[in-house]
Parts: structure tokens; C-alpha cells; sequence
């Protein structure tokens, strides 16, 4: 064979890929084609050992025995560690022209084939490792319901030891605890191609249910036809079981909020509402669906919800973010104030930020209520005690003078009787005895203060007793431009009372009101009843009470009045002592600079009663 005899078919040869030449019997080289040129390198006329393997001895792959002596082609695919690369090598006799045999052999790098094909062995051993290893159950199905395959943990998981016992079930019979779901996951698979985390629960071989999560796709035919799914299995038991546990402790944090008898309130830091239970819809009247979500600053007084967090992000008031006892009032939905002290803290991130604050929030108003009246009760008693304590000495004081008293009264009347009636020194005498008559009324008025019981009581018109006060202080009223105005209520049913005593109580009020007006003014004494008591109310326009003594003017020894002779702190005291011990009661209204106001109230006589014909119940004339 000669180029010159078959060129044509050289050009053929050179324009393949395939690196193609061809030798004699004696393994010499007589054509090579480009593409084995670039590979190999030049090599005619060499032996071909020296050119494909650069050897002296023939490539232990050669076949070339085979081609000649059988005439036969032979295929083989061989390593050529000179080039690193696998080719596939064809090795066919061709007959020349005279009648000799040459060799043709094609090369054609197959080594990137091989190393896909190493490569999707790999893939595929890796495959049915994680196949058989994987700890979530891994399986293919048909569509028509059977398993094609399954590993070993998913007929572990569901309790099956036995593969093809596993494979022969029905899987919507035998495996779904309610088969609609299969028909669902169907029907997703079918219409999305795929189905992610789809929870179900299946049957294991005992009979027991176990919680999963599906996800799978669809295998289809080269038709693009879906014949089945294949897909894995998670079991959620672990987790199931972790979120029983974490809705049962959230169930019961919820509890312990719901049952807090105390008003417990939440709010994330934009201020809308996140918790309100039922303690704070009982001690504010708002229920939770009222609130949830909307503005907490509405339920506070302007500027107390800033100030508030004010606090608790300093370090002053219990530690920072925290608050601890703050006295607070809150507005009931019905109008009224509700007392009690906050403890409120802020609510962290884990890396420090603010998220939310909550408050506990205790009602004290009954508290509160009792510690007002146990005050008031304190400071009555300690009023009687004060009452008493004048009692004794008044008591002590009308003693001791009495007997030196009633020897000055003797000692006068014997004087008397040596005297004419017409001497001038006999007129002293019976001014002196007069005033000693007077002083020792004086003294048995002390006693009753000391002893109201020793009073005879008996019913009294309230409006008789008023009407001689007004009548004998008129004149001394209008003296220092003072104007009197009485209006008497009609029908008043009488009190049970010692006349002297309420007489003395007038006597007192009316002259507090005078000295109260010394620049003039108006006096108004009013009576009225409700049925079960009487009231009388003695008002003036005078300089009124100081706000910080009104609390303090029925105590004993107390008195604004600057004048010695007259600011001894007795009048009101004795007063109240009488009023009280009728049953009654003294209340105050004043204003400095417009006046005051004293209300005097009396328990009316229950049932019929006739007030004594006497001269003490006509008004004085």
C-alpha cells in the first residue's frame, strides 16, 4: 500500500478525530493520521511498539497475532500510562492492492467516559450507602400502592424484620392509620410533582401509631408517565413528644397567669397589649378581647406609662429592669379609681435587646379602705381618750373648788345679815354673792362635761332650744353689725337630749361664729330633719379654717383664737364630747377668707312622744 495509490482515502483518515494508523507484519508504521500524530508524534517507518508505548518490545496489549493469523477484527479498551488515558482500540486487517495484509488501528480516547462511568459507580455505591445507613426511612413505591424498596430504618421504625413481609403490604390498608391521607398525598404528589413534610401517622407492625413527616417526589417512565414515588419518612415521636411538652408547660405558665388573683399586664415595647389575664379583667372591668392589641398607655394617667419605664431601666428602684412595690392608681372601665402598687419588669432577647415588659398589679383598695377607717377609728379613740382625760380634770378641778367655794357663798350670806339692806357695801355683797353663784354653776357645768350621764335627758324640740339662743344673742349681734337669719324646719320630731348640754353647744357655736366675723357679717342658722335625725347648721362669713386645722379643731386644748382669756381649747372639744354622747355627730365645712359652716346632727325619739309642758319649751320672749 502507497499514499500514491490511495490518497483520497488518507484525507479521509486525516480528517477523523480518532487517532487511526496502519502497519505492516512487521509492526512497522506506514501511515499515521493527524490525529494520531498529535497524540503520539511522528512515527513512520518506526515499529508502532516504539511509537504508541515508546518500547522496545511489543505492547503487551497487541493483538496484532490475532489479526493477521485469523484475519478477524478484535476490539479492546487499554490504558496507556505514557498518555494517563483509556482508549478504545480497534484492530482490523486490510488487504493492499498486492495481495499483502496491513493492520488498521483506530485509538479513541474514551477517558472521560471511564471516568463518568468511575464516577457513577461511585455516586451509585454512595447512594446505596446512604440508602441502607440513612437514619430516616428511605423508600420507592408503585403508584398503585405496594413499596418497591425500602432500607432498614424504615422497616425498623415501623417494626417489621422481614423485608418481603414489608413490601407485600398495601400500604393505604396496611401502613395509613386513616387512608384518606393517602389519597391527599396522592393528590398533592400527582398535581405539584412533589410533597414536602406532609405529616401523617402510620400503623407499625404491633398495632401501635407513629407520628412522620412525608416528603416526596414523583418517578415517571421515559414517557414522562408517573409510575410511583420515592421519598423519605422522618419519625416525629421525639419531637411530638417535645411539643406536648412545650404546649403542656406553656398550658401551664398560661394557668399560673390566668389563675394569679392579681392583675397581671403585658405589652410589647410599641405599647399594644400582649397578656391580660383574667385577674386584671376582674380588678379593671376590661376583658381581654377588648384590650389584646391595643395602646396599654390608655389605661394610665398622662405620661405615668413613660415614667414607669423611666424606672425600671434605672438601677433605683429594685435593680435594673426591674420595679418592685409602686404605689399606682388605675381607672376602673366603670369610672372609679382602683389603688394598689405595680411590680413590672422588662423582658430580654438573648442577646440583651428589649422585647416586652409585664406588671403585676395588686388591688389594695379594701386594704386601704380598712387602714383609712382603723386611722379614723384610732384617732376617735384617741379623741375619747382626750375627752376623758379632760373629764378627770375638770372633775378634779369642780372638787377642789367646790368646798372653798361654797365657804366664800357662807361666808357672804353670814355677812349679809350684818348689813343693811339699804348700805352701799350691802349691794357689793350681793354682787360679789351673785358671781359666786355664777362661778359655781359654772363648776356644775364642768361636772356634767366630766359625767353626761348624770344629765337628765328627756325629749327636746330642737327648734325651741335654737330659738332662745338666737333670741338672747340677737341683740349682742347686731351690736357688731352681724346679721342673723333663722329659718326653722316644721314638723321636727324632738331628740332625746339634757337641754342644758345642747343649750351649751349653741351657746358655743354661736359665739365661735361671732368671734370668727369681728368686722361683721351674716349668721345663718338653719334646722331641718330626714325622718331619723335632725340636722342644724350654723354658718358664718367669717375668716374660716385653715385646710391643716380643719382636722384638728374638736381636739382637746386646741385653739387659733390669740386672746389668752378667751383661747383656751375647750369650747369645741366639750362640744363634740356632748354630740357624740347623744348619739350624733359634728361635721365642719370651711373656706378660708368665705366662712364656715358647723353641722350639728341628732337621732330623733322613735315612736309617739309628748314633750313636757314646761316653760323650757315655749320660746323666750
Amino acid at each position: 500500500m502507497t499514499p500514491d495509490n490511495h490518497s483520497n482515502l488518507y484525507d479521509i483518515l486525516n480528517a477523523m478525530e480518532d487517532g487511526i494508523y496502519i502497519t505492516r507484519e512487521d509492526h512497522t508504521v506506514e501511515f499515521m493520521n493527524d490525529a494520531m500524530v498529535r497524540q503520539f508524534g511522528p512515527g513512520l517507518g518506526k515499529p508502532c511498539y516504539q511509537v504508541v508505548n515508546q518500547s522496545e518490545v511489543m505492547c503487551p496489549w497487541c493483538r496484532a497475532k490475532e489479526v493477521f493469523e485469523d484475519g478477524m477484527g478484535v476490539h479492546s479498551e487499554v490504558y496507556i500510562p505514557r498518555q494517563n488515558k483509556t482508549y478504545r482500540i480497534i484492530e482490523v486487517p486490510i488487504k493492499n492492492l498486492d495481495g499483502s495484509i496491513s493492520k488498521l488501528n483506530i485509538y479513541r480516547d474514551i477517558t472521560r467516559r471511564k471516568d463518568q462511568e468511575l464516577q457513577l459507580r461511585a455516586t451509585e455505591q454512595d447512594y446505596r450507602r446512604l440508602f441502607e445507613h440513612v437514619a430516616a426511612g428511605v423508600y420507592t413505591s408503585s403508584k398503585e400502592g405496594r413499596f418497591l424498596n425500602a432500607n432498614h430504618a424504615l422497616l425498623e421504625m415501623l417494626g417489621y424484620s422481614d423485608k418481603d413481609e414489608f413490601l407485600n403490604m398495601s400500604i393505604q390498608r396496611d401502613l395509613y392509620v386513616r387512608p384518606e391521607d393517602r389519597i391527599a398525598f396522592q393528590q398533592m404528589i400527582e398535581d405539584d410533582g412533589h410533597v414536602v413534610n406532609y405529616p401523617v401517622e402510620f400503623k407499625r407492625k404491633d398495632g401501635s401509631t407513629i407520628p412522620v413527616l412525608l416528603t416526596a417526589h414523583t418517578r415517571t417512565n421515559p414517557a414522562g408517565q408517573v409510575v410511583g414515588y420515592e421519598g423519605i419518612c422522618v419519625d416525629q415521636t421525639q419531637i411530638v413528644r417535645m411539643q406536648r411538652k412545650i404546649e403542656e408547660g406553656r398550658d401551664f405558665l398560661n394557668n399560673i397567669i390566668q389563675s394569679s388573683p392579681n392583675a397581671i399586664i403585658g405589652a410589647d415595647m410599641q405599647g399594644r397589649v400582649i397578656i391580660w389575664n383574667k385577674g386584671a379583667e376582674e380588678t379593671l372591668g376590661y376583658t381581654a378581647d377588648e384590650l389584646m392589641g391595643e395602646d396599654v398607655r390608655q389605661l394610665y394617667s398622662e405620661g405615668m406609662a413613660y415614667e414607669l419605664m423611666r424606672m425600671m431601666r434605672s438601677p433605683e428602684y429594685g435593680g435594673k429592669g426591674k420595679l418592685r412595690g409602686y404605689p399606682l392608681t388605675f381607672m376602673h372601665k366603670d369610672g372609679r379609681a382602683v389603688e394598689g402598687t405595680m411590680s413590672a419588669s422588662i423582658i430580654y432577647d438573648k442577646d440583651g435587646g428589649e422585647t416586652a415588659s409585664v406588671g403585676f398589679f395588686v388591688d389594695l383598695g379594701e386594704r386601704l379602705a380598712m387602714e383609712r377607717q382603723l386611722s379614723r377609728t384610732q384617732e376617735q379613740l384617741l379623741q375619747s381618750e382626750k375627752l376623758a382625760a379632760m373629764g378627770r380634770l375638770t372633775s378634779q378641778l369642780a372638787h377642789e373648788l367646790n368646798n372653798p367655794l361654797y365657804g366664800i357663798m357662807n361666808t357672804l350670806e353670814l355677812m349679809k345679815t350684818e348689813i343693811r339692806p339699804d348700805n352701799k357695801r350691802r349691794r357689793l355683797l350681793d354682787m360679789a354673792l351673785s358671781e359666786t353663784v355664777r362661778l359655781a354653776d359654772m363648776l356644775r357645768k364642768m361636772l356634767s362635761f366630766s359625767k353626761p350621764d348624770q344629765e337628765e335627758r328627756r325629749p327636746v324640740d330642737i327648734n325651741t332650744i335654737v330659738d332662745e339662743i338666737m333670741l338672747l344673742h340677737e341683740k349682742q349681734l347686731r351690736e357688731v353689725d352681724i346679721k342673723l337669719q333663722v329659718s326653722l324646719g316644721e314638723g321636727l320630731r324632738p331628740v332625746s337630749a339634757s337641754k342644758n348640754q345642747l343649750r351649751q353647744v349653741m351657746l358655743n357655736m354661736v359665739s365661735n361664729a361671732k368671734d370668727a366675723m369681728p368686722q361683721g357679717g351674716r349668721l345663718t342658722v338653719t334646722t331641718s330633719g330626714n325622718g331619723g335625725h335632725v340636722r342644724v347648721e350654723i354658718g358664718d362669713t367669717g375668716s374660716g379654717i385653715r385646710p391643716e386645722h380643719l382636722d384638728k379643731i374638736f381636739d382637746t386644748f386646741f385653739t387659733t383664737k390669740t386672746e389668752s382669756a378667751r383661747g383656751v381649747g375647750l369650747g369645741l372639744s366639750v362640744c363634740y364630747g356632748f354630740v357624740k354622747d347623744h348619739g350624733g355627730d359634728i361635721q365642719v365645712e370651711s373656706k378660708v377668707g368665705v366662712g364656715t359652716t358647723f353641722k350639728i346632727i341628732l337621732p330623733v325619739v322613735q315612736g309617739d312622744v309628748e314633750l313636757p309642758k314646761t316653760a323650757d319649751n315655749a320660746p323666750t320672749a
